[in-house]
């Protein structure tokens, strides 16, 4: 006899890729998924815009380009596959959203780059910094609680949250802390975006990942 689990209400369910496709809602999960890599891609290009800070995991590349001979976005492929490496004893599935995390926020980031100027004044790339930091929350909160697969490094945070039963905020909080921390001993660049990014972005991404994250239909187990 079949019976189902389901996750409780507005949790991360620990799906394969085929179950995230077969868990109902794929539309609004699909729209929801890319809407939310693009707003991520727009949030770093207004980031490095701003030129007040870089994030975090940006902060670790470009300190690690300083030691070895690699273009910074080989090192951001290279990191990728490490991390999704620590998935492994997290039990933690890719899926489509994992695939298309790294080609949509790419194009959504140059894209930004090339249609949004660099600003003078200092208020400006304030405001800047500040709509990168929040717009980066609620794009994470949209493509992850989709549920079709986190990026890698969200990827490594839902694991570690899934497993230890830590919460959102803590876990991003202390991810984050810990790479601004490596990438600054390898030389990184950082500034006051960095700081503001690292310490908040935990907190906003566990206020908003509930609020976005789809109810899932029942799946079966044996």
């Amino acid at each position: 006899m079949t019976a189902t689990s389901t996750a409780p209400p507005r949790q991360l369910a620990a799906l394969n890729p085929i179950q995230q496709l077969k868990a109902g809602h794929l539309p609004r999960r699909l729209v929801q998924l890319y809407v939310g890599l693009f707003l991520y891609g727009s949030s770093m290009g207004l980031m490095i815009q701003g030129s007040l800070g870089l994030d975090p995991w940006d902060v670790l590349h470009s300190g690690i380009i300083k030691h070895i001979p690699w273009s910074f976005g080989t090192v951001v492929i290279v990191m990728s596959f490490v991390v999704l490496l620590a998935w492994i004893p997290l039990r933690q599935w890719p899926g489509l959203g994992t695939v298309s995390n790294a080609i949509v926020i790419g194009l959504a980031t140059d894209l930004t780059l090339a249609t949004v100027d660099r600003p003078d004044a200092l208020w400006v790339r304030i405001l800047f910094m500040l709509a990168g930091v929040v717009v980066n929350a609620l794009a994470g909160a949209l493509y992850i609680g989709a549920q079709l697969g986190p990026g890698p490094r969200d990827g490594l945070m839902t694991g570690l949250v899934r497993r230890t039963g830590l919460s959102i905020r803590l876990v991003r909080t202390t991810i984050e802390i810990a790479v601004v921390a490596i990438g600054f001993l390898l030389g990184g660049a950082i500034g006051i975006g960095t700081v503001l990014y690292a310490l908040s972005i935990g907190p906003l991404l566990h206020w908003m990942l509930p609020i976005f994250t789809v109810r899932l239909k029942p799946q079966p187990t044996d």
